[in-house]
């Protein structure tokens, strides 16, 4: 028997650190790592001893004898990584314990804004490490925590959400401490913050989205897919967003994950979406939507497309909605598991009266028609010669690329959308020097690449930097305590808590889901919200 990593994989890494034979790879060390879909186990060289299953904090690895008729094809996918990238597996050497010599400095006092995966696993290789003792306060603007994890997996993808558990952990360890509800650069200015810390890291993702460029993106009923992302999730900004679902043709513009998530959520049946923790005013909207196709527009080619494998084997096994690709498809001789995918999707005769997803490719949008709101979108043959078509529509989504905003008191690169560093060190272009005490990771840090694991060794290089200059003495030294942070947070913002107070709000939202067969029932009013962390009712908060 072998285990099998299947379509969950955050591709955190956890289990290739506790792999014996060293079987599971790309490792963070390999460079295909950066840009892998996926984590694969050698099953020529896995010796069956569970050990990455049982760290997998999504539970993506099982035994092949466990696998169903959808996920068999995922022991292809791991057996055909190795046949493409031939890997030597051998047993791994356990690296040797931190030998610590001379006077260690005092405590590290590290803050970290944003509360996403790229936060927590921060917090994770700081509150984790033997070389230095640390105190991590973590800032959230929002009353709940999660970041991406939240407010970004489709509410479908119940496995990629378990990852939750990693970061309750993390907030358990002595040393954490979390203030909810706190604006920094509003409540609290990043210069104050490193007069109670060594170092502050912003790890507040990337909130903004790319444009398209072209006329009529403007329109009403053209939004960003980020935005629409956040309605079904229940995101507290956008909450009482509204969406036009009365149409029969939606037009999803991009080919990532993103704008398969979109595709599946608009085309799935509602009455499916209820055992996740899609938000109720999202679910009420889906059940009245009269769309019955949503086409997703790519520019270049199938081979070119950025969704991963996984989404795309996921989309093709909806059992009530049909999956077919425009002007179809053949996939060269010894094409991939995703372009034999797509050609199996070519083939496929659509049932009459089912909701379809149509993947078309070399299509590049020139125009969004209209008048007072959507009414089509132009797509014109994209690096060929051709007529453009109009294709009518009433809603079109843009999922060509989150982008970071600029942050109050730091650099920021304009065309990347990120803040300037070096390995997570914030570089003043100016002078051309590391601004003392700032750091950066995750998505502000590198631009939206990778998936949630990726944002672990990402924060891992960040946290290697500040130790670093925490043992150089090159980090500014806080004149007041932690203690007196407390006290101006608590003036300013006093309705913030600790993590105390989140673990009543996810315990409530859980309670509540399991009474309705649900994974959770998510609070998206803020005084809702704030009146469950302080132990009270929800019930008088929540929108008429």
């Amino acid at each position: 028997m072998t285990y099998v990593v299947t379509q969950a994989c955050c591709n955190d890494a956890t289990c290739v650190a506790v792999c014996p034979v060293n079987c599971i790879h790309p490792t963070p060390d390999e460079a295909h790592y950066a840009r892998t879909e996926m984590l694969y186990i050698d099953p020529d060289a896995c010796i069956d001893c569970g050990a990455c299953a049982d760290v997998c904090p999504v539970d993506a690895i099982v035994p092949d004898s466990d696998l169903t008729p959808e996920t068999e094809i995922y022991q292809d996918l791991n057996a055909a990584y190795f046949l493409g990238n031939p890997t030597v597996s051998r047993p791994s050497e356990v690296p040797p314990e931190p030998v610590v010599t001379g006077d260690r400095p005092g405590p590290l006092r590290v803050a970290i804004v944003g509360s996403g995966p790229s936060a927590f696993y921060a917090a994770e290789e700081l509150l984790s490490r033997r070389d230095v003792d640390v105190e991590v306060s973590m800032f959230e603007r929002l009353p709940v925590a999660g970041g991406l994890v939240r407010f970004g997996v489709a509410p479908d993808h119940q496995t990629t959400k378990a990852v939750d558990r990693v970061f309750a952990r993390t907030a358990g360890r002595d040393g954490f401490r979390a203030f909810l509800g706190v604006d920094v650069g509003r409540d609290i200015t990043v210069d104050e913050l490193l007069e109670y810390h060594h170092a502050v890291i912003h790890a507040s993702g990337a909130s903004d989205d790319r444009k398209l460029g072209v006329p009529g993106e403007d329109l009403p009923g053209s939004v960003a897919a980020r935005e629409f992302v956040a309605w079904y999730n229940g995101h507290p900004d956008y909450a009482d967003r509204t969406f036009d679902l009365s149409g029969r043709r939606a037009v999803v513009i991009g080919n990532g994950n993103v704008a398969l998530d979109v595709a599946r959520i608009l085309a799935r049946d509602p009455e499916r979406l209820v055992p996740g923790d899609i938000a109720e005013h999202a679910l009420a909207a889906l059940r009245h939507s009269a769309i019955e196709e949503v086409v997703v527009l790519g520019r270049r080619g199938p081979e070119h497309g950025a969704f991963t494998t996984p989404e795309l084997l996921a989309l093709g096994a909806l059992p009530e909605v049909d999956v077919t690709v425009h002007g179809g498809y053949d996939a060269p001789d010894a094409a991939s598991i995703k372009l034999q995918t797509i050609a199996e999707y070519a083939r496929r005769i659509p049932q009459p009266g089912r909701r379809r997803i149509t993947l078309r490719f070399h299509g590049a949008p020139v125009e969004v028609l209209g008048g007072s709101h959507v009414e089509g979108i132009r797509i014109a043959p994209y690096g060929e010669v051709g007529a453009a078509e109009d294709l009518a529509c009433s809603l079109v989504l843009r999922s060509v690329g989150y982008r970071g905003r600029p942050l109050a008191g730091l650099p920021f690169d304009t065309e990347r959308g990120t803040v300037p560093n070096v390995a997570g060190r914030v570089v003043d272009p100016a002078g051309d020097r590391p601004v003392p005490g700032v750091y950066v990771a995750g998505w502000i840090k590198r631009g939206p690449t990778g998936v949630i694991g990726t944002n672990r060794y990402c924060a891992a290089e960040t946290v290697d930097a500040i130790v670093s200059d925490h043992e150089r003495a090159l980090l500014p030294q806080p004149p007041r305590t932690g203690d007196e942070l407390a006290a101006i947070v608590e003036s300013r913002c006093p309705d913030s808590f600790g993590f105390d107070g989140w673990r009543r709000i996810d315990r409530h939202e859980r309670t509540e889901g399991r009474r309705s067969g649900r994974a959770r029932q998510k609070l998206v009013a803020v005084d809702a919200m704030l009146a469950v962390a302080r132990g009270g009712a929800a019930d008088q908060h929540l929108p008429q």
